[in-house]
């Protein structure tokens, strides 16, 4: 079985009218996957919330509680692009509940998960709200799973069309993980240039022009990603799975299909037998709903 974990609440988080990260985002993955011809192999799952706590496991209090605050008081941006509105914080926490759960399964049940939340995560830092993104799901995962579960190595692989900064920037300083980005170059936020190696030389980060396809990114799997993951040999493999490199996608300017991605995933499963996957970007609707389902029908293959 593969889990799918998700919750109505997340469309809850209200980001304004013409915000690109909207609700309609998830009922688009969720309609998707729902035409999956395997429903009977899928595993819908309500997400817990994650505790203060746990959000301090790569975040400083003063940013949690700001979070919070600016939730209680009816909502403000906290940046241009990162919209508060009163439900948005325990949503949030729900969002990376979703993430912790997807640990918990792979580790208690071997099971694969693909995360739909949101907010998404992969661009706040440890004191900053930036880019649609609150907490950072994905890094507090990795940690949640070394600092609280025991495991030895994690590593993340980035494919959303912009750099992971807040990722990189928490996982480069613990000599246990390692991050790996493909990222649209130069673009948003202006961060994961090839010379950023990371504390432990624990960073890979792949620039990528835009307009690059199936060949490019085949290429980089193929000559960089892999090497690097498979050097690495972690216990727990996460990926941030932005589609907002997709060649309809009006944020990014990449020229990949939903094959593509489902190829990216068969790529991670030669390197470890169950992944944790994570929605992060992702804006063009139509493309969002078939490269959910092209993902999550890799997942449903490989687990038969």
């Amino acid at each position: 079985m593969i889990n799918i974990i998700y919750t109505h609440r997340f469309l809850q988080h209200d980001t304004g009218f013409g915000h690109p990260e909207r609700p309609e985002r998830l009922k688009a993955c969720v309609d998707g996957i729902k035409k999956s011809p395997h429903q009977d192999q899928l595993r819908w799952i309500e997400p817990r919330s994650a505790s203060p706590v746990e959000l301090k496991l790569v975040h400083s209090s003063a940013h949690v509680l700001n979070v919070r605050n600016t939730a209680e008081r009816g909502g403000y941006s906290m940046d241009a692009d990162t919209p508060v509105s009163p439900e948005s914080y325990d949503i949030a926490l729900r969002s990376t509940g979703a993430w912790l759960d997807g640990v918990d399964r792979i580790i208690q049940h071997k099971e694969s998960s693909f995360i739909l939340s949101r907010p998404p995560g992969h661009h706040a830092e440890a004191d900053q709200a930036m880019g649609f993104c609150l907490f950072n799901n994905c890094a507090i995962a990795a940690n949640y799973a070394i600092q609280v579960k025991g495991i030895q190595r994690v590593a993340v692989l980035d494919w959303d069309v912009h750099h992971g900064n807040g990722t990189q920037h928490i996982l480069e300083l613990d000599p246990n993980m390692a991050y790996c980005s493909l990222h649209q170059w130069p673009y948003y936020p202006g961060t994961g240039a090839e010379y950023e190696t990371g504390d432990h030389q624990n960073v890979l980060n792949i620039p990528l022009t835009m307009g690059s396809g199936k060949n490019e990114y085949y290429s980089a799997f193929d000559k960089k990603v892999l090497p690097f993951l498979k050097s690495w040999e972690p216990e727990l493999l996460i990926i941030s799975a932005g589609f907002d490199a997709s060649q309809n996608d009006p944020l990014g300017g990449m020229q990949l299909l939903p094959e593509h991605f489902a190829e990216f995933t068969r790529y991670c499963l030669e390197l470890t037998p169950h992944l944790l996957v994570g929605l992060e970007g992702g804006y063009d609707l139509n493309d969002l709903a078939a490269c959910s389902r092209a993902v999550a029908e890799v997942l449903i293959e490989h687990e038969r």
